[in-house]
């Protein structure tokens, strides 16, 4: 894909600069967009991309906001936000019957959270299932429970979270601390047009029937890239991450190594092993798919 001419963000200072410039671009009609999807789709014309490309960029920002707190810069935050709205345009299908913004949001997530994983330390480190559900689902479950704006969690917030997330409440009360000081997209951001708030400056995110459908859609692509990638794994390593990964109250290692009669660190290096080879697998797909 050749692109060119997009608006840059080169720093947190010149964050109301790029949401300025990025509004100049208008958003696509239905049939509009679907032309030009068309259009890039059959006849590989770059100037279509760069429409369906420019006219997104407030819902990458949008997105991107939501990563604020995990402490980096914001400019390279919209800057992976915008490769995943770049691969989008260059996977979507038109004839499907769906909006590009429905498409992307899964590629735009996926591209950030993927930089956020890559680059934040403490992620590096606990690497378990149990301490990446925490990191990428604190904040929303705060706000579930009215503890977003209470500082230092409550006992009771304390034990809610940790029992809805299935962790240690230690490791809630470090990651709260570590994700402490999220800014919020009512602080006030100064315009040429007055004093407005950052929200004003994005897109919509009310839900509706689109985003909804756009959500169950994003599930079901991951669901499928791990079922497929887990076509590497044999029945044992399949059972143990399926055990390990993906329950929503995955059993401990105690239970499996009862259950496949060996200890306890033989599970744990099954299922690290199993994880490594389905990274693999997906990320060979994912290049096979490009």
């Amino acid at each position: 894909m050749s692109v060119s001419n997009l608006p840059t963000l080169s720093s947190k200072a010149g964050l109301d600069r790029y949401l300025q410039e990025i509004r100049k671009y208008p958003m696509l009609q239905p049939d509009e967009e679907f032309m030009l999807a068309k259009r890039y789709k059959e006849h590989d014309d770059s100037q279509a991309a760069q429409r369906l490309i420019t006219s997104h960029l407030r819902l990458v920002a949008k997105i991107a906001m939501g990563y604020r707190g995990y402490g980096l810069p914001i400019s390279e935050v919209i800057s992976e936000g915008n490769v995943g709205l770049m691969h989008a345009v260059k996977r979507f299908e038109p004839d499907k019957g769906f909006k590009l913004a429905t498409y992307a949001m899964w590629w735009i997530r996926a591209s950030i959270q993927e930089y956020v994983l890559r680059s934040w330390s403490l992620v590096k480190i606990g690497t378990t299932a149990a301490q990446k559900r925490l990191f990428f689902n604190l904040r929303k479950v705060k706000g579930q429970i009215a503890a977003l704006n209470d500082g230092a969690l409550h006992p009771e917030h304390i034990k809610q979270i940790a029992d809805r997330l299935n962790v240690k409440e230690s490791e809630v009360v470090s990651m709260n601390a570590r994700l402490s000081g999220d800014s919020s997209l009512n602080a006030p951001v100064k315009a040429d047009e007055g004093t407005s708030e950052w929200q004003d400056w994005l897109i919509d995110e009310t839900p509706n029937q689109e985003i909804t459908l756009g959500n169950s859609e994003e599930y079901n692509q991951r669901m499928g890239m791990v079922e497929k990638a887990m076509e590497v794994l044999n029945e044992r390593e399949k059972k143990i991450f399926l055990a390990r990964r993906l329950k929503e109250k995955p059993l401990t290692l105690e239970k499996l190594a009862k259950q496949f009669n060996v200890s306890r660190e033989r599970i744990r290096q099954i299922e690290v092993r199993a994880f490594e080879k389905v990274q693999d697998a997906v990320k060979d797909n994912v290049k096979a798919n490009s």
